[in-house]
C-alpha cells in the first residue's frame, strides 16, 4: 500500500489543483492532502487567505479525490510527515516553502516527486485572487 502526501494552501480551488490532486493520486494507493494553516500561510506568503483553513479543508474533502484531508501543524510543519509516514511526498511545480529541509525529515524510503504544472499561466491561485 503506497501512501502519497501532498501539501498546499488550496485557497481558490481551480483546474490546476484538480490536476495536482489527480496526478498525486496516481502515484500510489492513498492520497493524504495537508492543508496549510491560516497562520502558516500568513507567515509564508505575507498575506491572508480568502477562505479560512476549515473552509479550504472542506472544499478539498468535497472533491472526493483525496482519501484523507488534514490540517498542517502550526508549531512543527513536518509533524504530519512523522505522523502519517508517507511513501511519497508530491510537490507542486512551484512549491518552495519548507522543501529545503524535507530530506532531513523523511526516512530514506520516502520519495519526493515534483509534479508538472497544468496551464500555470492561467491556473495559478495568485492570478485568480480578487483582492
Amino acid at each position: 500500500m503506497t501512501k502519497v502526501m501532498l501539501f498546499g494552501t488550496f485557497d481558490i480551488i481551480h483546474p490546476g489543483h484538480i490536476y495536482l490532486f489527480t496526478e498525486a493520486k496516481k502515484l500510489g494507493d492513498t492520497l493524504t492532502v495537508v492543508v496549510a494553516r491560516d497562520q502558516t500561510v500568513l507567515e509564508v506568503k505575507g498575506r491572508t487567505v480568502q477562505n479560512n483553513e476549515t473552509t479550504r479543508l472542506k472544499n478539498i474533502e468535497n472533491l472526493q479525490i483525496a482519501d484523507k484531508v488534514i490540517l498542517g501543524n502550526v508549531a512543527d510543519k513536518y509533524q504530519v510527515i512523522r505522523d502519517e509516514k508517507p511513501d511519497i511526498i508530491a510537490l507542486g511545480y512551484d512549491q518552495r516553502a519548507f522543501v529545503d529541509s524535507l530530506n532531513t525529515i523523511i526516512d530514506q524510503k520516502t520519495k519526493i516527486v515534483r509534479l508538472l504544472p497544468f496551464k500555470e499561466d492561467i491556473y495559478k491561485s495568485s492570478k485568480l485572487r480578487t483582492d
